[in-house]
Formats: structure tokens, sequence, C-alpha cells
């Protein structure tokens, strides 16, 4: 029997991306190739101006004005109109940022409904859906908390599961933990290694080499050019360490509750 052979994701060619005119003209991209299988876990790395995160933006469709070849499964996003890659990214792309970017004034259900809002799914649903996902994520007993109730951890976790209410297949994450100390950090990897396993594919940029370890593909960028692209196993961490997900607070069912905070 002949193995179906499934197209990649995401396929660049001779990407660039220039700021700047005359003397002050420059390429934060400078011709990138680039094929994303489904469900692969990327992490991007390099320092700081080398073009990854104007890289995340471009396949976020949050920026236009590129040179090069871009296609979303198959489809050359350049021909699309703003509308229609507006709806593409709202069905099939959600984003994690560094800075969580809740909306301050709406409670926790509210920020996780809003993409939905603009799918035009009535409220009723809008809110069902959200509580569902929270609930997922163990922050149901949140839902009508304000952002800044929240725990650094616990407004991340929200921002995911507000990325993940539209069932996207793909998963941008903006520095992710970076605004986080190192437990917290470990529960969001933890939470996106999880949807790595669940078939979704993730492409993460981060600074922190030890965070490299969760995904199974790694890219480093030096100067708007691809360096480095090594695929690799992740590290499969053991089921135990994941006992901190459920409550942030207290622990009284926990067997091994000495020294827990």
């Amino acid at each position: 029997m002949t193995k179906t052979h499934i197209p990649p994701v995401i396929v660049l060619k001779e990407l660039r991306k220039r700021f700047g005119v005359g003397d002050a003209e420059h390429y934060a991209l400078d011709g990138v190739d680039l094929s994303i299988e489904q469900g692969e876990f990327i992490a991007i790395m390099g320092p700081s101006g080398c073009g990854k995160t104007t890289l995340l933006n471009i396949l976020g469709l949050l920026d236009r004005d590129i040179e090069g070849d871009y296609e979303l499964n198959g489809r050359e996003i350049g021909s699309l109109s703003q509308r229609r890659q507006a709806r593409i990214r709202s069905d099939q792309i959600g984003f994690v940022f560094q800075s969580f970017n809740l909306i301050s004034r709406l409670t926790v259900i509210d920020n996780v409904a809003l993409p939905l809002i603009y799918k035009g799914i009535p409220k009723l649903k809008r809110i069902k859906m959200a509580s569902k996902i929270l609930h997922d994520f163990h922050l149901g007993e949140r839902e009508f908390y304000m952002p800044n109730q929240l725990s650094g951890g616990q407004m991340q976790r929200v921002a995911i599961a507000r990325a993940l209410v539209n069932e996207p297949s793909i998963i941008l994450a903006d520095e992710p933990t970076g605004n986080l100390d190192s437990h917290a950090s470990h529960i969001i990897m933890e939470e996106l290694s999880d949807l790595h396993k669940k078939g979704n594919t993730i492409i993460m940029v981060t600074h922190n080499p030890n965070l490299t370890t969760y995904a199974s593909r790694v890219i480093t960028m030096l100067d708007g050019r691809i360096d480095t692209d090594t695929f690799q196993l992740p590290v499969v961490k053991p089921v135990t360490e994941k006992k901190p997900l459920g409550k942030t607070t207290k622990r009284t069912k926990s067997k091994k509750s000495k020294g827990t905070k």
C-alpha cells in the first residue's frame, strides 16, 4: 500500500523583509528558505535583531509587506486579500505572547472568549466554549477573576487558553516564558508539550536554550538568515513533574506535600 504524503504546513522560499529606505535600508529577513511539517515543535533562537520575531509575525500573517513566497497549507498567501488572510489567521493560527496581552477590563472568561466574537459565534456558545477550555487548563475557578488577580503563570495559561479556543492547528509563541519564573515556565512548557503531542504544530521564539529540549527541531538565526537547523528528540519529562499544574495555591490532596509551597 502506498503511503499518503502529507504536504508541509508551511513553505517559505527566498523570503525577505525589508525595513528603511536609502542608506538606512536593511533586510530583517534575507532569503529564508524553510519547510515545516505538520505536528513539528520548532524552537527558533538567535541574538536580538536576527529576524526571529519578524519571521514569527510573517508566519502569523501579521505582516503582509514581504518579498518571496509563503505557502500555508499549500496556498500562496501573497495572492490572498487582507480579509481572507484575517480569516485564515482566525481559523488556523493561535498566538501566545510574552506580555500575555490580556485585556485588563475583561474577566478571564471574557478574555478567552474574545476571539470567538470575530467568528460570529453567539454569546452563550462563546461562554460555554471558553469555560470548557479554562477547565481543561485547571482555571475553572478563576473564570470571573480579573487579570490583575492572577499570577504571571496563570495569566500565561489564560493566554494559551485564548489562543486555543478556536482550535487552531498552528500555535505561534513569542517568548512565552519570558516574564515567568522557572516554576511557572516549566508549567507553560509542559502545556505546549502536551499540545505538540496532540498534533498541533508549534513554532516558538525563545532566548532560553533550556527550553529547546521540549522541541523536535531547533533553528538558530543570524543576520536575517537561518544559520543552523537541527532535528532532535524532545526530552520526555516525568509525569510527576506536571502535578503543580492543577492548583497553584493549595495542595491538600498531594501525597508529597512536604517542602511544597
